[in-house]
């Protein structure tokens, strides 16, 4: 993928903060919607964007949808890990991250 193929992709700011969530590994939609208090349809046009740009993968499992970071975009993870530094001065990544801390305590979906 090109730099600006790549930056097309993180250009819209939902699309970012999904990615942001699965540096922390893979997650099934609802606790994506419960992180970032989106709605399902919302979440999951942005999830087949980022999977059209080959940024993610998705893995069913039962009625539950798993998305992961893709295995073979290394620049990508690269370009995240600048994300985290915004994390502190981005108030959104900040609430994202600690929404999801809670899901993950109360185990929202397997």
């Amino acid at each position: 993928m090109q730099a600006t193929q790549l930056y097309r992709c993180l250009s819209e700011p939902l699309r970012l903060r999904i990615l942001h969530l699965l540096l922390d590994g893979p997650m099934c939609v609802c606790n994506l919607q419960a992180a970032l208090e989106e709605n399902q349809v919302k979440v999951s046009k942005h999830l087949a964007y980022l999977r059209r740009c080959r940024l993610v993968e998705k893995r069913k499992q039962g009625p539950w949808a798993f998305y992961q970071l893709s295995s073979n975009s290394p620049l990508v993870r690269e370009n995240l890990k600048l994300t985290e530094q915004l994390a502190e001065e981005r108030a959104y990544f900040k609430h994202d991250a600690q929404r999801l801390q809670r899901l993950k305590k109360a185990n929202a979906c397997k």
